[in-house]
């Protein structure tokens, strides 16, 4: 494993980079925050955090996923969530600081950048979140029956989503562990012209009775690569007040739901483990 430390604003703040089993973790001081950190793995960007204001959300599809979470539930409420990919645990702690004595499952295949991210960048003591190293749709498949009142899917290996996370039987697996009434959120990333998005609908449409997509408009138009938040009920979901929170993103979002999701499929049928593909490698331009 290797290590070294940069200096970045004096001896105060120096950047972090360490060999982990996805690659080159990095983890580069925010200039404009005095505690905050962004996790780059190869040079991706894969997570911030602040940790004086772990509530502060600074990555586009990050604060989509924290929309998600505030209307899951009534303010404040506890919930139950698991999340399917860790990264620097950002939704982790965004839970616990706005939904204090929540509980949590968090499923991160790679140990060592779990270890760093715990050692670099502390828990809350008070933040009920349990971290298990191991493949996310095993760790998803412990999960008690009826358990999560929410499942958040943030798993990209090498920046692209293994093939396994992406079918309709993955997602029986997350019914069976969604409480009634509970939500399935995913981060999705595509390209032009979108087949992996439109297939992702497509599958959840065949498992949940309410979609909702929210993503910015160049990326729904196929104009670039991009992220898009995927959220799946059975039950109707706060279109309204979703449209307005993204709409007030320093990034402006755009809700698909109803009939123009449907339409934005374009025919695209269910993904199953026999026809599921890793989703789409970003372009060499996606990160500069």
């Amino acid at each position: 494993m290797a290590k070294s430390r940069k200096s970045r604003r004096g001896a105060t703040a120096a950047s972090v980079a360490e060999t982990v089993d996805g690659g080159l973790a990095e983890l580069i001081p925010d200039p404009d925050r005095a505690r905050a950190w962004t996790l780059l793995l190869d040079g991706a960007p894969q997570s911030h955090v602040d940790l004086d204001d772990p509530a502060f959300l600074s990555f586009e599809y990050q604060r989509r996923l924290g929309h998600v979470i505030d209307l899951v539930a009534p303010p404040g409420r506890p919930v139950r969530a698991v999340h399917l990919g860790g990264g620097a645990l950002t939704l982790a702690r965004y839970v616990a600081a706005t939904r204090p004595r929540s509980t949590q499952q968090v499923v991160e295949r790679d140990a060592p950048l779990v270890e760093l991210v715990r050692r670099e960048l502390p828990l809350d003591r008070n933040a009920r979140i349990r971290v298990r190293s191991t493949d996310a749709r095993e760790g998803l498949a412990k999960v008690p029956d009826g358990w999560a009142d929410l499942v958040v899917a943030d798993v990209f290996s090498g920046a692209r989503t293994p093939a396994h996370l992406t079918s309709a039987e993955f997602l029986d697996e997350v019914r069976r562990a969604l409480a009634p009434g509970g939500w399935y959120a995913a981060n999705l990333a595509d390209g032009p012209p979108l087949t992996h998005l439109r297939g992702q609908i497509a599958t959840a449409a065949a498992r949940f009775a309410e979609l909702a997509l929210v993503a910015d408009p160049t990326v729904l138009r196929g104009r670039r690569f991009g992220n898009a938040v995927l959220v799946a009920a059975d039950q109707p979901l706060p279109i309204p007040e979703l449209t307005r929170r993204a709409a007030s993103d320093p990034h402006p979002g755009r809700v698909e739901h109803g009939r123009a999701l449907r339409d934005f499929t374009g025919g695209a049928t269910p993904v199953t483990d026999t026809s599921a593909v890793d989703s789409p490698a970003p372009p060499a331009s996606a990160f500069t």
